[in-house]
């Protein structure tokens, strides 16, 4: 996201600035779960290196009200290293990594909250029990 997004940690203070809460969890780089998803993907840019230049422009908004940053939990790393939800609202973007398939290879879906318990719900309550799991990335 980060290298194809000019200046979005500049976006997400604004937005930020402007009330909206803005919150990253992601996997440990340093953690097992990592490691294996790495040897699946079999790329130069591994996802502990897009971990790491994830908290490098977090870095950059450190400070700045509203926005936060998790690692899973321990346990969760398998329930979270193949999954993406870029949630907005009443929006998601939800990308399910496939099986020996850089996420950004792997489909995203664009989910809208239509219902109660719908798909959207669904996404939104795993990803928020993820969240409550996770420990503080500093």
């Amino acid at each position: 996201m980060w290298l194809e997004q000019p200046a979005l940690h500049q976006t997400l203070r604004r937005k930020a600035e402007a009330g909206c809460r803005v919150r990253f969890l992601l996997g440990d780089p340093d953690s097992e779960t990592t490691r294996q998803r790495e040897r699946i993907e079999g790329v130069a840019l591994t996802v502990s290196t897009r971990i790491r230049i994830t908290l490098e422009h977090l870095e950059k908004l450190s400070g700045v009200g509203g926005v936060e940053a998790r690692f899973s939990a321990p346990d969760d790393g398998p329930n979270h290293v193949s999954l993406s939800v870029f949630r907005f609202d009443q929006d998601a973007l939800v990308t399910p990594h496939l099986a020996r398939v850089v996420g950004h290879d792997s489909p995203m879906m664009h989910l809208r909250r239509s219902q109660d318990g719908g798909m959207f719900d669904r996404f939104a309550e795993h990803a928020e029990e993820l969240w409550g799991r996770g420990v503080p990335t500093n």
